[in-house]
């Protein structure tokens, strides 16, 4: 029984074009196609690899850093900086606890404000302070996304395209410039994926081993995969996702089922004779303490301070509250699982209501951001040669990115569905956690910022489409040729786009005319 993917266009659905041009080492001999389909093989470039993923990186900082800490209300936070700014600074004088909620406003967990506060440890309250960890994070997601595109499609080159794409992400952008929590969100999940996808290619490395070596048939459930300590990390940033923003359990939940089904997909392809049941039997156990256990156990040690506190907001409801059940616990996890609840409730009862949000959007306006958010705005300033300038930070992705995301996603899903192509398959996975989970309750308040971790999936996704057009190294030269057109043409097109928009990102003093002709569309005023 053959167990090779039928080929897709030429390639096989299962072993991805090794590259776009680079040469792939020699593959040790033994273990034949078997060992073909498990585990493509990475180019052979690491060193000049890592050579343009810290060059790109060191753009991404310097895009990300330019001016942090230019635009203010009148020297305070701007927009939700004004929740999570102060709530760190009183995390940091106090220890790590908040113990003064301002309107009792406890929204989120404390991982994105302890970041926020260590900013402002190192440089005090001042706006370089509370948005050094947020510039940080969106450098950091650079580096991730140029070694997580190289992996997923064994191209140094599109690698570097992916980190060129998110860099000129006006969402991802203005979100690694404002003190908030998304940034961090994204960037743990990012983490997480990335983790997920090098322990993808360790379980098949450890099955060709098998499988050169002749076990493959020893039991009709495969052999065992041993500790997986990519998986664990990816668990670790999973939890950290979770510590910063509660819909982080959207991606536990999508990652884990991702991995068990990596986990059988690859004992099918190495010639297990029951692969779904040796990855229930032998893999989903481990794989729930990695990606579910451990995240939970992470997340409850985030709120490490708040236990060790005697004067943390809600430390002690139990002895002033209403009774709140849970007799059997400890006063200590009963005066925690109150704090939940109060967040919860918070949640709950953030509706959309008669009374809108000026920039509210719903999550059907956000794969295209039809309804991007206005983060700061002043007028009547000089500074752009008139005596009468505009001033504005506008939350915006790129167009040329964000406007091709629905036929970027319907082609994802039919290579994912009719060509089995595990790649789409893996990145619809990480967008539709992030988005579909917002349909279930349609009354609550959603604004554009909650797109953040989107962004690096949509950069995925293009990128796999790009690598289509570019074509393989084999093709013909005028097929080449076309291909790296097409594709510089595209990528150049993107880069002019976040060029234009760059004023209205970074707050930019421009005249009133030229603010008019950055807002394109009516839902953008």
């Amino acid at each position: 029984m053959s167990v090779l993917v039928p080929n897709s266009g030429g390639r096989d659905a299962e072993n991805p074009p090794v590259d776009v041009g680079e040469t792939p080492p020699a593959r040790p001999p033994g273990g034949g196609d078997r060992a073909r389909l498990l585990n493509p093989l990475m180019p052979a470039d690491t060193l000049r690899s890592w050579v343009i993923t810290l060059v790109i990186t060191a753009i991404a900082g310097l895009v990300r850093f330019w001016r942090l800490g230019w635009a203010t209300d009148e020297g305070t936070p701007i927009f939700d900086e004004k929740h999570y700014v102060p709530q760190a600074w009183q995390m940091l004088r106090n220890g790590g606890f908040e113990d003064n909620p301002g309107y009792e406003l406890v929204a989120h967990p404390p991982v994105g404000k302890y970041l926020i506060a260590s900013g402002e440890w190192l440089f005090g309250y001042n706006p370089w302070g509370w948005r050094v960890a947020t510039a940080l994070a969106g450098t950091a997601m650079v580096l991730l996304i140029v070694r997580t595109a190289r992996r997923l499609t064994r191209s140094t080159l599109l690698g570097a395209l992916a980190g060129v794409l998110l860099i000129c992400d006006g969402l991802s952008h203005v979100q690694s410039r404002v003190g908030m929590l998304d940034i961090f969100h994204a960037m743990f999940v990012l983490a997480a994926f990335s983790l997920l996808l090098v322990d993808r290619d360790q379980v098949r490395e450890r099955l060709i081993r098998v499988v050169t070596e002749g076990r493959v048939g020893e039991t009709v459930w495969g052999p065992r995969l041993g500790f997986r300590w990519w998986r664990f990390a990816a668990g670790v940033s999973l939890g950290l996702a979770c510590g910063t923003k509660w819909s982080g359990i959207y991606y536990v939940a999508a990652f884990g089922l991702l991995s068990v089904v990596w986990d059988a997909l690859a004992r099918r392809n190495a010639g297990v004779r029951r692969p779904w049941g040796g990855a229930l039997l032998r893999d989903t156990v481990p794989a729930l303490g990695s990606l579910l256990a451990l995240p939970l156990l992470i997340y409850v040690m985030t709120w490490a301070n708040w236990f060790a506190s005697l004067t943390a907001t809600d430390r002690h409801a139990v002895a002033t509250a209403d009774d709140i059940g849970f007799a059997f616990l400890p006063d200590m996890l009963r005066s925690w699982l109150y704090y939940h609840l109060n967040v919860l409730e918070f949640h709950t009862h953030l509706v959309t209501g008669n009374d809108p949000h000026p920039w509210e959007s719903k999550p059907w306006a956000w794969p295209m951001g039809m309804r991007p958010m206005l983060y700061y705005y002043e007028s009547g300033t000089p500074g752009c040669g008139r005596a009468s300038c505009v001033q504005a930070i506008m939350l915006l992705g790129t167009p040329a990115l964000w406007w091709v995301s629905l036929p970027v996603a319907g082609w994802a899903v039919w290579r994912a569905t009719s060509r089995m192509d595990w790649r789409y398959a893996a990145v619809l996975v990480g967008y539709c956690a992030g988005f579909l989970p917002w349909f279930v309750n349609l009354e609550r308040q959603m604004y554009y910022f909650y797109a953040t971790p989107l962004a690096p999936f949509l950069v995925l996704g293009i990128v796999l489409v790009l690598g289509e057009i570019l074509g393989s190294a084999k093709a013909g030269k005028e097929r080449r040729k076309t291909g790296l057109l097409v594709v510089a043409l595209y990528v150049g097109l993107v880069v002019a786009n976040f060029s234009w928009l760059w004023p209205i990102l970074d707050g930019l003093p421009v005249t009133e005319a030229r603010w008019q002709a950055e807002l394109w569309l009516p839902s953008w005023r």
